[in-house]
Protein backbone atom coordinates (compact mmCIF):
# COMPACT_ATOMS: atom_id res chain seq x y z
CA UNK A 1 0.00 0.00 0.00
CA UNK A 2 1.49 3.59 -0.81
CA UNK A 3 0.35 6.82 0.14
CA UNK A 4 -0.36 7.99 -3.89
CA UNK A 5 -2.67 5.15 -3.87
CA UNK A 6 -4.88 6.37 -1.03
CA UNK A 7 -4.86 9.88 -2.75
CA UNK A 8 -6.33 7.49 -5.87
CA UNK A 9 -9.15 6.54 -3.29
CA UNK A 10 -9.58 9.70 -2.26
CA UNK A 11 -10.24 10.85 -5.46
CA UNK A 12 -12.10 8.86 -7.13
CA UNK A 13 -14.94 8.80 -4.10
CA UNK A 14 -15.02 12.22 -4.95
CA UNK A 15 -15.53 11.90 -8.50
CA UNK A 16 -17.70 8.34 -8.50
CA UNK A 17 -16.07 7.56 -11.92
CA UNK A 18 -12.39 6.31 -12.50
CA UNK A 19 -12.02 7.80 -15.58
CA UNK A 20 -12.74 11.21 -14.36
CA UNK A 21 -10.38 10.54 -11.40
CA UNK A 22 -7.96 9.79 -13.99
CA UNK A 23 -8.00 12.98 -15.63
CA UNK A 24 -7.84 15.11 -13.07
CA UNK A 25 -4.86 12.80 -11.48
CA UNK A 26 -2.85 13.24 -14.99
CA UNK A 27 -2.62 9.29 -15.11
CA UNK A 28 -4.30 6.78 -17.44
CA UNK A 29 -7.38 5.11 -16.68
CA UNK A 30 -5.95 1.57 -17.22
CA UNK A 31 -3.34 2.51 -14.68
CA UNK A 32 -5.13 3.72 -12.16
CA UNK A 33 -7.81 0.64 -12.43
CA UNK A 34 -4.81 -1.20 -11.88
CA UNK A 35 -3.57 0.24 -8.84
CA UNK A 36 -6.84 -0.03 -7.09
CA UNK A 37 -7.39 -3.44 -7.99
CA UNK A 38 -3.66 -4.01 -6.53
CA UNK A 39 -5.06 -2.56 -3.38
CA UNK A 40 -8.25 -4.30 -3.06
CA UNK A 41 -6.74 -7.35 -3.76
CA UNK A 42 -3.46 -6.14 -0.95
CA UNK A 43 -6.13 -5.33 1.23
CA UNK A 44 -8.73 -8.48 0.97
CA UNK A 45 -11.78 -6.47 0.60
CA UNK A 46 -13.46 -4.70 -2.39
CA UNK A 47 -13.41 -0.94 -1.89
CA UNK A 48 -15.78 -0.10 -5.15
CA UNK A 49 -18.21 -1.22 -6.66
CA UNK A 50 -19.01 -0.91 -10.16
CA UNK A 51 -21.97 -0.09 -12.10
CA UNK A 52 -22.96 1.23 -15.58
CA UNK A 53 -23.03 4.67 -14.02
CA UNK A 54 -19.71 4.40 -12.39
CA UNK A 55 -18.23 3.52 -9.18
CA UNK A 56 -19.36 3.61 -5.53
CA UNK A 57 -17.73 2.99 -2.11
CA UNK A 58 -18.83 -0.48 -1.03
CA UNK A 59 -19.44 -0.60 3.12
CA UNK A 60 -15.50 -1.80 3.16
CA UNK A 61 -14.53 0.87 0.97
CA UNK A 62 -16.21 3.44 3.43
CA UNK A 63 -14.42 2.44 6.03
CA UNK A 64 -11.28 2.63 4.29
CA UNK A 65 -12.13 5.79 2.85
CA UNK A 66 -12.05 7.19 6.56
CA UNK A 67 -8.72 5.83 7.36
CA UNK A 68 -7.03 6.77 3.88
CA UNK A 69 -8.30 10.38 4.57
CA UNK A 70 -6.89 10.73 8.22
CA UNK A 71 -3.54 9.33 6.99
CA UNK A 72 -3.42 11.93 4.01
CA UNK A 73 -4.17 14.94 6.20
CA UNK A 74 -1.36 14.09 8.79
CA UNK A 75 0.93 13.30 6.34
CA UNK A 76 0.11 16.64 4.53
CA UNK A 77 0.33 18.35 8.14
CA UNK A 78 4.15 16.44 8.55
CA UNK A 79 4.52 18.21 5.10
CA UNK A 80 3.37 21.29 6.31
CA UNK A 81 5.53 21.37 9.21
CA UNK A 82 9.21 20.08 7.86
CA UNK A 83 8.79 21.01 4.14
CA UNK A 84 9.18 24.95 2.56
CA UNK A 85 5.79 23.96 0.41
CA UNK A 86 3.42 26.41 -0.03
CA UNK A 87 0.19 26.85 1.77
CA UNK A 88 -2.20 23.92 2.22
CA UNK A 89 -5.55 24.16 0.11
CA UNK A 90 -8.26 24.36 2.94
CA UNK A 91 -10.91 21.68 2.02
CA UNK A 92 -14.66 22.18 3.36
CA UNK A 93 -17.45 20.95 2.05
CA UNK A 94 -21.40 20.60 3.86
CA UNK A 95 -24.53 19.36 2.49
CA UNK A 96 -28.08 20.89 3.54
CA UNK A 97 -31.63 21.18 3.56
CA UNK A 98 -32.55 24.72 2.08
CA UNK A 99 -32.02 27.01 5.15
CA UNK A 100 -30.53 30.93 4.22
CA UNK A 101 -28.37 30.30 7.76
CA UNK A 102 -26.36 27.52 6.31
CA UNK A 103 -25.50 30.26 3.40
CA UNK A 104 -24.57 33.02 5.71
CA UNK A 105 -22.89 31.18 8.29
CA UNK A 106 -20.97 29.79 4.32
CA UNK A 107 -20.13 33.54 3.55
CA UNK A 108 -18.79 33.92 6.73
CA UNK A 109 -16.36 31.12 6.45
CA UNK A 110 -15.19 31.95 2.93
CA UNK A 111 -14.60 35.50 3.88
CA UNK A 112 -11.91 34.43 6.43
CA UNK A 113 -10.42 32.34 4.16
CA UNK A 114 -10.28 34.94 1.58
CA UNK A 115 -6.22 35.36 1.48
CA UNK A 116 -5.24 31.44 1.54
CA UNK A 117 -6.36 28.51 -0.75
CA UNK A 118 -9.14 26.44 -0.23
CA UNK A 119 -12.21 24.69 -2.34
CA UNK A 120 -15.12 25.13 -0.56
CA UNK A 121 -18.49 23.57 -1.10
CA UNK A 122 -22.06 24.06 -0.22
CA UNK A 123 -24.77 21.52 -1.60
CA UNK A 124 -28.50 22.35 -1.63
CA UNK A 125 -29.47 18.58 -1.62
CA UNK A 126 -32.51 16.54 -1.06
CA UNK A 127 -32.41 14.68 2.43
CA UNK A 128 -31.38 11.09 1.29
CA UNK A 129 -28.41 12.47 -0.64
CA UNK A 130 -27.38 15.04 2.58
CA UNK A 131 -27.25 11.60 4.07
CA UNK A 132 -25.25 9.73 1.42
CA UNK A 133 -23.23 12.89 1.33
CA UNK A 134 -22.15 12.57 4.91
CA UNK A 135 -21.92 8.89 4.95
CA UNK A 136 -19.57 8.79 1.43
CA UNK A 137 -17.86 11.87 3.35
CA UNK A 138 -18.35 13.54 0.23
CA UNK A 139 -19.43 15.96 2.73
CA UNK A 140 -18.16 17.32 6.09
CA UNK A 141 -21.50 17.57 7.62
CA UNK A 142 -25.06 17.70 6.77
CA UNK A 143 -27.54 19.73 7.92
CA UNK A 144 -31.35 18.61 8.38
CA UNK A 145 -34.15 18.65 10.94
CA UNK A 146 -36.12 16.31 13.28
CA UNK A 147 -39.70 16.75 14.29
CA UNK A 148 -42.07 15.00 15.99
CA UNK A 149 -43.30 12.69 12.44
CA UNK A 150 -40.23 12.21 10.91
CA UNK A 151 -37.49 11.78 14.27
CA UNK A 152 -37.83 8.08 14.41
CA UNK A 153 -37.36 6.78 10.74
CA UNK A 154 -34.73 9.41 10.04
CA UNK A 155 -32.91 8.79 13.28
CA UNK A 156 -33.13 5.07 12.53
CA UNK A 157 -31.28 5.84 9.11
CA UNK A 158 -28.51 7.70 10.73
CA UNK A 159 -27.71 4.51 13.30
CA UNK A 160 -28.14 2.27 10.01
CA UNK A 161 -25.35 4.28 8.73
CA UNK A 162 -23.57 4.81 11.48
CA UNK A 163 -24.20 8.90 11.91
CA UNK A 164 -24.87 11.13 14.28
CA UNK A 165 -27.19 13.76 15.04
CA UNK A 166 -26.10 17.13 16.68
CA UNK A 167 -28.88 19.64 17.48
CA UNK A 168 -28.07 23.12 17.24
CA UNK A 169 -31.36 24.52 17.68
CA UNK A 170 -35.45 23.84 18.36
CA UNK A 171 -37.58 26.65 16.28
CA UNK A 172 -41.59 27.12 16.39
CA UNK A 173 -43.16 26.27 12.72
CA UNK A 174 -43.49 29.58 10.76
CA UNK A 175 -45.22 30.40 7.22
CA UNK A 176 -42.92 32.08 4.69
CA UNK A 177 -45.21 34.21 2.30
CA UNK A 178 -44.86 37.30 0.32
CA UNK A 179 -45.38 40.14 2.05
CA UNK A 180 -48.16 40.93 -0.48
CA UNK A 181 -50.18 37.80 0.70
CA UNK A 182 -53.22 38.41 2.73
CA UNK A 183 -52.01 36.50 5.35
CA UNK A 184 -49.59 38.74 6.34
CA UNK A 185 -51.89 40.68 8.50
CA UNK A 186 -51.92 37.84 10.47
CA UNK A 187 -50.23 37.58 14.10
CA UNK A 188 -50.38 34.02 13.61
CA UNK A 189 -51.98 31.48 11.01
CA UNK A 190 -53.71 28.05 11.28
CA UNK A 191 -53.55 25.65 8.47
CA UNK A 192 -57.09 25.81 7.89
CA UNK A 193 -55.86 29.61 6.71
CA UNK A 194 -53.57 28.38 4.34
CA UNK A 195 -56.21 25.84 2.39
CA UNK A 196 -57.03 28.43 -0.55
CA UNK A 197 -53.04 29.12 -0.99
CA UNK A 198 -50.96 27.01 -3.28
CA UNK A 199 -48.21 24.85 -1.13
CA UNK A 200 -44.48 25.02 -1.99
CA UNK A 201 -42.31 22.43 -1.45
CA UNK A 202 -39.19 20.58 -2.00
CA UNK A 203 -38.59 17.81 -4.55
CA UNK A 204 -37.11 14.70 -2.44
CA UNK A 205 -36.92 12.68 -5.67
CA UNK A 206 -37.72 9.25 -6.12
CA UNK A 207 -37.14 9.03 -1.80
CA UNK A 208 -40.29 10.91 -1.99
CA UNK A 209 -41.24 9.23 0.91
CA UNK A 210 -43.59 11.68 3.78
CA UNK A 211 -40.42 11.58 6.53
CA UNK A 212 -37.78 13.10 4.16
CA UNK A 213 -39.91 16.23 3.58
CA UNK A 214 -38.29 19.39 4.48
CA UNK A 215 -41.62 20.98 5.83
CA UNK A 216 -43.83 20.24 8.58
CA UNK A 217 -47.26 18.90 7.89
CA UNK A 218 -46.31 16.88 5.08
CA UNK A 219 -49.21 14.84 5.08
CA UNK A 220 -51.94 17.43 5.68
CA UNK A 221 -54.25 17.60 2.51
CA UNK A 222 -53.93 20.52 0.59
CA UNK A 223 -55.56 20.86 -2.52
CA UNK A 224 -53.13 23.23 -4.47
CA UNK A 225 -49.56 21.88 -4.23
CA UNK A 226 -46.33 23.15 -6.07
CA UNK A 227 -42.57 21.12 -6.10
CA UNK A 228 -39.42 22.90 -6.37
CA UNK A 229 -36.20 22.19 -6.73
CA UNK A 230 -34.66 25.14 -5.60
CA UNK A 231 -34.63 28.06 -2.79
CA UNK A 232 -34.78 30.42 -5.38
CA UNK A 233 -37.88 29.23 -7.61
CA UNK A 234 -40.20 28.66 -4.20
CA UNK A 235 -39.26 32.31 -3.10
CA UNK A 236 -40.44 33.61 -6.70
CA UNK A 237 -43.58 31.68 -6.73
CA UNK A 238 -44.31 32.64 -3.21
CA UNK A 239 -44.40 36.18 -4.15
CA UNK A 240 -45.70 35.55 -7.93
CA UNK A 241 -48.76 32.97 -6.97
CA UNK A 242 -49.49 34.30 -3.09
CA UNK A 243 -47.97 30.63 -2.52
CA UNK A 244 -46.75 29.36 1.46
CA UNK A 245 -44.24 27.06 2.69
CA UNK A 246 -43.63 26.22 6.44
CA UNK A 247 -40.03 26.71 7.85
CA UNK A 248 -38.05 27.55 10.90
CA UNK A 249 -38.93 31.05 10.52
CA UNK A 250 -35.71 32.28 10.01
CA UNK A 251 -35.01 34.24 7.55
CA UNK A 252 -32.24 36.40 5.37
CA UNK A 253 -32.55 39.65 4.31
CA UNK A 254 -28.82 39.81 2.80
CA UNK A 255 -29.89 36.90 0.66
CA UNK A 256 -33.57 36.76 0.14
CA UNK A 257 -34.26 40.62 0.53
CA UNK A 258 -37.57 41.68 2.19
CA UNK A 259 -40.30 41.07 -0.05
CA UNK A 260 -40.88 37.15 2.02
CA UNK A 261 -41.99 37.59 5.78
CA UNK A 262 -42.79 34.79 8.34
CA UNK A 263 -46.00 34.09 10.41
CA UNK A 264 -46.02 32.11 13.33
CA UNK A 265 -47.75 29.09 12.84
CA UNK A 266 -50.19 27.35 15.14
CA UNK A 267 -48.94 24.09 15.86
CA UNK A 268 -47.72 21.51 18.35
CA UNK A 269 -44.95 20.23 16.20
CA UNK A 270 -41.38 21.94 16.57
CA UNK A 271 -38.14 21.74 14.04
CA UNK A 272 -35.11 20.97 15.69
CA UNK A 273 -32.41 21.78 13.23
CA UNK A 274 -28.95 20.26 13.87
CA UNK A 275 -26.04 18.92 11.79
CA UNK A 276 -25.08 14.85 10.78
CA UNK A 277 -21.84 13.62 10.97
CA UNK A 278 -19.76 10.34 10.78
CA UNK A 279 -19.76 8.83 14.40
CA UNK A 280 -15.77 7.75 14.26
CA UNK A 281 -14.67 10.84 12.43
CA UNK A 282 -13.72 13.95 14.46
CA UNK A 283 -14.75 17.58 13.15
CA UNK A 284 -11.63 19.22 11.22
CA UNK A 285 -10.99 23.19 12.36
CA UNK A 286 -12.65 24.56 9.30
CA UNK A 287 -15.91 22.26 10.14
CA UNK A 288 -16.09 23.76 13.93
CA UNK A 289 -15.21 27.21 12.42
CA UNK A 290 -18.26 26.74 10.22
CA UNK A 291 -20.40 25.58 12.86
CA UNK A 292 -19.36 28.95 14.93
CA UNK A 293 -19.84 30.51 12.31
CA UNK A 294 -23.43 29.40 12.13
CA UNK A 295 -24.62 29.55 16.16
CA UNK A 296 -23.55 32.92 15.89
CA UNK A 297 -26.13 33.77 13.32
CA UNK A 298 -28.83 31.76 14.47
CA UNK A 299 -28.23 33.49 18.12
CA UNK A 300 -28.17 36.68 16.50
CA UNK A 301 -31.92 36.18 14.76
CA UNK A 302 -32.86 35.12 18.03
CA UNK A 303 -31.76 37.63 20.64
Amino acid sequence: MTLQQLKYIIEIAETGSITMAANRLFVSQPNLSKSVAELEKEMGITIFNRSNRGVYLSEDGTKFLSYARQIVEQTQLLENEYKAAPPPRRVFSVSAQHYAFVVNAFVKLVQEYENTNYEFTLRELKTAEIIEDVRTQRSDIGIIYLSNFNREVICHILQKEELQFVSLFKAKPHVFVSKNNPLVWKKTVKLSDLKNYPRLTYDQGVKNSFYFAEELHITEESPKNIVVSDRATLFNLLIGLHGYTISSGILSSDLNGSNIVSIPLESDECMEIGYITTSERPLNKITKRYLEHLNIYINNFHS
